[in-house]
C-alpha cells in the first residue's frame, strides 16, 4: 500500500493530531534530557567542590608536624591553652593557669616559651601544696610560681642551647615573673635551674604552638 493511500485513509484532524501528539512527546523528551544534562552536570560540580575542600582539609591537617604530649597530637595552629588542655599529663597545670585567671594571657598572640611541669612534676612538691596553691586566697603566689615557668619570646631548644654556648655553657633566661632562671646542658638535654637552686629537665622540646612553643619538664621551679 503506498504512503498516499495511508494518508488519505486517515481523517485530517486524526493526523494532526497524532503528529501533535508525536511533537509533544519529543518536546517533552528534549525538555527532560536538557535537565537531566544540567542536574547531572550540577552533582558534577557539586562532587568536584567537595572533593576539593576535602583533600585541601586532608593536606592542610598533613601538613601540620604535631608531637605527641601526654597522649594528644599538640597542634602548631593552636594556642598553648588550646593544646594544654588536651594534655592527660597537664592537668594539673591547666587546673592551676585557669586558677591563677592566667589563660586569657596564654591564650593571646604572645609569644611566649612556655616549660610546662607534667603531673608528676607537681606531684614531687610536699602533701598538699598545689590543693593549697589553688585557693583564691593564695592566686598571688600560684601566679609568681606560674610565671615563672614562662619567658617573653619563643626559643626553641636550639636557640637555648645557642643561647648556653654564647654563655660560655650557660644562659640567663629572664621570666614574665622578673626573675631568671639558668639553663645549662646535660648529656644533651636542656637542665633549668631556678632560684632555690632545684633543676628540672627538659623531657619534651620544641612543641611549638601558634603562640610560641612549650618545652616539657619534669620538675616545678620555684622562683
Amino acid at each position: 500500500m503506498s504512503e498516499n493511500t495511508v494518508r488519505l485513509s486517515h481523517p485530517k484532524g486524526i493526523e494532526d493530531a497524532y503528529l501533535g501528539h508525536r511533537q509533544l512527546r519529543r518536546s517533552n523528551f528534549e525538555e527532560y534530557a536538557r535537565m537531566s544534562r544540567k542536574v547531572f552536570a550540577t552533582l558534577v560540580a557539586g562532587f568536584a567542590i567537595a572533593t576539593g575542600v576535602c583533600s585541601f582539609a586532608s593536606a592542610a591537617a598533613m601538613a601540620e608536624k604535631t608531637v605527641q604530649v601526654g597522649g594528644a597530637a599538640m597542634y602548631p595552629s593552636k594556642n598553648i591553652v588550646q593544646n594544654a588542655v588536651n594534655s592527660k599529663d597537664h592537668t594539673t597545670l591547666v587546673a592551676a593557669v585557669t586558677a591563677a585567671g592566667l589563660v586569657d594571657t596564654l591564650s593571646s598572640a604572645g609569644p611566649f616559651t612556655v616549660f610546662a611541669p607534667t603531673n608528676a612534676a607537681f606531684g614531687k612538691l610536699p602533701a598538699g601544696t598545689v590543693e593549697t596553691l589553688v585557693k583564691p586566697e593564695n592566686k598571688g603566689t600560684l601566679t609568681t610560681i606560674l610565671t615563672y615557668h614562662v619567658v617573653a619570646g619563643k626559643m626553641s631548644a636550639a636557640d637555648i642551647a645557642a643561647a648556653i654556648k654564647a654563655g660560655g655553657g650557660k644562659a640567663m633566661l629572664k621570666t614574665v615573673q622578673g626573675e631568671s632562671l639558668t639553663a645549662t646542658s646535660k648529656n644533651g638535654a636542656i637542665m633549668l635551674t631556678d632560684a632555690k637552686g632545684g633543676m628540672s629537665k627538659v623531657t619534651i622540646a620544641n612543641v611549638f604552638q601558634s603562640n610560641g612553643v612549650i618545652h616539657v619538664v619534669d620538675t616545678v621551679l620555684m622562683p
